[in-house]
């Protein structure tokens, strides 16, 4: 029998909460936390966590009650509950479904409905009484273009409503996940992403169609999309975010589903067909000509049945005012994390959906569904000439000396030396940067600027390790299937950005074929901006259940400590 002396959790009355990570719990608590509550900061021995309201909203609505998030405080609590805390869990938690969105009994538009109190409450609320028509007891009378509004306009007051006011059922389309794959191989969903496609589409009723599934890049979030298409069995609209990222899911709507290349339509800047199931990206859907989203509109007129949101994380912010206008279609979001940089998450709960479905990344890499994944950062000191220009330099130029700091060429040297054997994907922010570190790894480069034959070609001979070492810019960051890479090396980015930690870390995390750990690192000047970022970034990898790892290399690029005989930088945990 374990004994435990003392538990690992402080609960404060601000919500916020201590989880002491060198404690035999830790694990456990973490993982329980992450379903209701949002991860602060992370440094080394204790994580700091924060209860809100969406982050409540978002567990209810995945199945988890109150009671559930008290007995989980309760049970790694050093000591009580602080009765405010657990007086806003309760409030806040049940607030989710108080109101419902129905059709109108008289069947002339929508009827938003429920508890007398958050009725009267809303009804005088300067922000929502826009988006309501005339009374229909109990409740108000809401015109169907204002459906989006609304649910927008209710998140922001606090009042999360229950949108149980059903979909257009759209064009039907026949559609089967294959049993084998082209090359003969047996293909069905693993058990996560039948998982995920149920509580996606909940206990069976009608009216359930919208919802956002959290899986880790490599975990098979498309997997996903497809299966919630076979039993949606309607017309498609897969919005992504790019072309590269589009070719991805029609490959995979190829291979395994039972739709043919006439039933797969590509709206593009190069393409413009619309099919049963059409691919397109967010760029084009918010091309605005003479103030008028064209394509958009072009779009809109097709029956669909289904919206897919790929890395819903990433909508781009007049996506949200479409999205307003789409909510008799049913919409999928699919991401790899709940975090938007903007603080418009909310926007995302109110319009695509609350989260249905989510699975911790240290879950699936202990279950073999992606790689096992080490986290290194390595701070670089800067030369003393850029030392200099950096104390004097404005805060944007000194984001930009950090970032391409020369010694970081000679730390990537080292580090592809030291994976010969590995395939190696460099990512990077800036151009000019990517093109000197090209030249001098006689690598190839993918930017923004190469097409997109040139792109897949390169991607395809990295793939098959004919290419072992790849460049690329912000491009890299979405939607790559590079199964077998196994490397990533981070040298610039937007490095306060957990999203795009996220992204960066799931180029990787796919199964090796050969079962191979995946590493990834990420150089950082020491002592400037990028350091500071660097504690964002380690949230996120907190949260997933990382380990971080720091190494330090002198001004010449070499390690301070002695050579590990794989790794050229000694590490040590954070």
């Amino acid at each position: 029998m374990r004994i435990i002396s003392r538990l690992p959790l402080i609960v404060q009355s601000d919500r916020t909460m201590l989880l002491e990570v060198d404690n035999p719990l830790y694990e456990e608590a973490r993982d329980a936390l992450s379903s209701f509550a949002e991860l602060l900061k992370s440094p080394e021995h204790m994580h700091t966590y924060q209860i809100t309201a969406l982050s409540l909203w978002n567990a209810e609505a995945a199945g988890l009650t109150a009671d559930a998030i008290l007995d989980a405080l309760t049970r790694y609590s050093q000591y009580p509950v602080p009765e405010v805390v657990t007086e806003f869990i309760r409030d806040q938690a049940n607030r989710y479904g108080r109101l419902i969105l129905r059709t109108a009994p008289d069947g002339h538009g929508l009827w938003l409905t429920g508890d007398a109190t958050a009725l009267t409450e809303v009804g005088h609320s300067k922000g929502v009484q826009p988006f309501l028509a005339e009374p229909l007891h109990p409740g108000f009378r809401v015109a169907p273009e204002h459906r989006g509004l609304l649910k927008q306009a209710l998140a922001k007051q606090g009042w999360p409503v229950d949108d149980a006011a059903g979909y257009e059922r759209g064009e039907p389309l026949t559609l089967h996940l294959a049993t084998l794959l082209p090359d003969g191989r047996p293909f069905a969903l693993r058990s996560y992403q039948r998982e995920a496609v149920q509580a996606f589409w909940g206990d069976g009723r009608v009216d359930r169609g919208h919802g956002v599934v959290v899986l880790p890049c490599g975990a098979g979030k498309t997997m996903v999309g497809l299966g919630v298409m076979e039993r949606a069995q309607t017309h498609t609209l897969i919005l992504t975010t790019s072309t590269a990222a589009l070719h991805q899911w029609q490959r995979e709507l190829l291979d395994k589903t039972t739709l043919t290349p006439d039933d797969v339509g590509e709206y593009s800047a190069t393409l413009k067909h619309i099919r049963p199931v059409t691919l397109t990206t967010y760029q084009i859907l918010t091309h605005q000509r003479q103030g008028q989203f064209v394509h958009f509109e072009a779009l809109d007129r097709h029956p669909w049945g289904l919206i897919i949101y790929d890395e819903v994380h990433l909508l781009p912010a007049p996506m949200f005012r479409l999205t307003a206008s789409l909510q008799a279609r049913r919409r999928l979001g699919l991401t790899a994390t709940l975090i938007r940089e903007d603080g418009r998450a909310d926007d995302v709960f109110a319009l695509i959906g609350p989260k249905r479905f989510d699975m911790p990344w240290k879950t699936l890499e202990s279950a073999g569904w992606i790689a096992t994944a080490q986290c290194r950062e390595i701070r670089v000191a800067l030369p003393s000439a850029l030392r200099e220009a950096y104390a004097v330099a404005e805060d944007v130029d000194r984001v930009r000396i950090a970032a391409e700091n020369p010694v970081k060429m000679t730390v990537v040297e080292t580090l592809v030396k030291a994976h010969q054997d590995d395939l190696v994907l460099i990512i990077g922010q800036y151009v000019s940067q990517l093109e000197a570190l090209a030249r001098h790894l006689n690598a190839p480069l993918i930017t923004g600027k190469t097409p997109t034959k040139e792109r897949e070609r390169l991607y395809d001979e990295f793939r098959h390790g004919r290419v072992p070492v790849l460049i690329v810019s912000k491009v890299g960051n979405f939607a790559i299937d590079l199964p077998d890479a196994n490397v990533a090396i981070q040298i610039s980015g937007a490095f306060g950005s957990r999203q795009e930690e996220a992204q960066r870390l799931g180029r990787i995390l796919r199964p090796k074929s050969d079962g191979r750990t995946a590493t990834f690192y990420t150089i950082v000047s020491e002592d400037t901006k990028e350091q500071l970022f660097a504690q964002k970034r380690q949230l996120f990898l907190c949260e997933q259940g990382y380990r971080y790892e720091i190494a330090h290399a002198d001004a010449t690029g070499a390690p301070r400590d002695h050579l590990a005989p794989v790794i050229p930088f000694r590490v040590k945990s954070v």
